[in-house]
């Protein structure tokens, strides 16, 4: 294995996968720290956790147990892969788990960028943009988890991290990779240890992939690795042919929990032509909503031409109104908890294509399935590559909330199938 990589959620590993397997690297995504060597066929493995939001300690526990694995697979380098919108809090988890990694590897710095402009996510600055809105203006600033208040990713870090923060600005960036890897230097040497690096283009980030082939460590969203599969490539060390991967058919279902913009719009669109059936936060607390009701409700509105869909995406009021009443904590378990029975349910009845959205909620599916690893499969928009169970007969999408088209849900379902994306559902 050449390059390790550590996800804090699992829609996130499986966006930084897909743009290692576009990059041409041979990739497999494990869903928690596997038990077993990898195969000697992977080049770049990707260890997903769901980390994101647990006590910072137990997230570092968990990072550096995925970076002993990593080590002894022999990689050449190591990616710290978080959300490009830096989803976290002042207190971490993305600060506690860099530091800790940094020191284990011994690395003397880590570039910290979250940009992937595919996706409208760009830093200028050291600030992080959402298309033309700064971060705290994009709607993330009322995330019901990781509310991002602060678009200066410097400051927001460093209210998290023991290590000094440093800064490479875009007239550094602009200038090339020779450039960009004197900059790092001389932050560096001024002591920082994450160096938040400016971001606007995939070229931008090209050229910083270029600046950062010796570092031992980086972190980011996954248009950081943007540039990684080439410098492999160009030292030899990647082989020819992509992956294999085919599609499923049959039983098909949607399944949603973020309450992004994104996704409601998502919603929307997909209920025009297709049954969708509200999961409300309050009867799913009451007790009044189970997930056999679901699971029962989509087995009942399956078809040949649709893609039934049972979603919990109130806005942030409302979402905040059952936080209150019932605590965040218990709102989310018992949200995450009904998708992933729900999916258990439909496993269990042949469902063999699984859409879902938001990072939380994935994370829950995929440890309620108990999946063990994916295979990387094409692409169906920006950040969600369609997977299939290693070794097993479902496919999947998990999506973050925030990305996608809106006909996102019908067009995953297509390619899951195997379809192209001008095919029908």
């Amino acid at each position: 294995m050449l390059l390790g990589c550590i996800g804090d959620d699992f829609t996130g590993s499986s966006d930084l996968a897909n743009m290692l397997a576009k990059g041409g690297m041979r990739v497999t995504q494990y869903n928690g720290i596997p038990d077993t060597p990898a195969e000697p066929h992977v080049e770049a493995g990707v260890v997903a956790l769901k980390s994101r939001t647990i006590p910072a300690a137990d997230a570092v526990d968990q990072s550096l147990a995925a970076l002993r694995w990593l080590r002894a697979q022999g990689c050449r380098q190591y990616l710290f892969k978080y959300c490009s919108t830096f989803d976290s809090t002042p207190e971490g988890n993305i600060g506690p788990v860099l530091d800790a990694l940094s020191e284990a590897l011994d690395a003397p710095r880590a570039v910290v960028c979250p940009a992937f402009p595919a996706t409208g996510r760009s830093v200028y600055q050291g600030h992080l943009f959402v298309f033309d809105r700064l971060l705290s203006e994009s709607g993330m600033e009322a995330h019901p988890l990781t509310p991002m208040t602060d678009p200066d990713i410097r400051r927001w870090l460093a209210r998290q991290s023991r290590l000094p923060v440093g800064h490479v600005a875009y007239g550094d960036i602009v200038e090339g990779a020779d450039a960009i890897a004197a900059a790092l230097d001389r932050e560096t040497a001024a002591g920082a240890r994450h160096i938040v690096t400016d971001a606007v283009t995939d070229g931008d980030l090209m050229e910083t992939g270029r600046a950062l082939r010796g570092d031992a460590l980086l972190s980011g969203g996954s248009g950081i690795a943007l540039g990684l599969p080439r410098n492999f490539r160009e030292d030899g060390l990647l082989r020819e042919g992509g992956q294999d991967w085919s599609g499923a058919a049959g039983t098909v279902a949607a399944l949603c929990g973020s309450c992004s913009k994104a996704s409601r719009e998502q919603i929307a669109v997909h209920a025009r032509d297709h049954p969708a059936m509200e999961a409300a936060a309050r009867d799913i607390l009451s007790g009044s909503l189970a997930a056999e009701d679901a699971a029962a409700w989509i087995l009942d509105h399956r078809a040949e031409d649709t893609v039934p869909l049972v979603y919990s995406s109130a806005d942030p009021q409302e979402v905040a109104r059952a936080q209150e009443e019932y605590g965040r904590e218990h709102t989310a378990a018992a949200i995450e908890a009904f998708f992933a029975r729900t999916a258990t349910l439909l496993a269990g009845a042949g469902l063999r294509r699984l859409i879902v959205a938001g990072g939380e909620t994935s994370g829950a599916v995929v440890s309620g399935l108990a999946i063990p690893a994916f295979e990387i499969g094409p692409e169906i928009d920006p950040g969600v590559p369609a997977l299939k169970v290693a070794g097993g007969d479902l496919a999947m999408a998990l999506k973050s909330g925030n990305f996608g088209a809106p006909d996102f849900f019908a067009k995953a379902a297509r390619i899951l199938a195997g379809q192209s994306q001008g095919g029908q559902s």
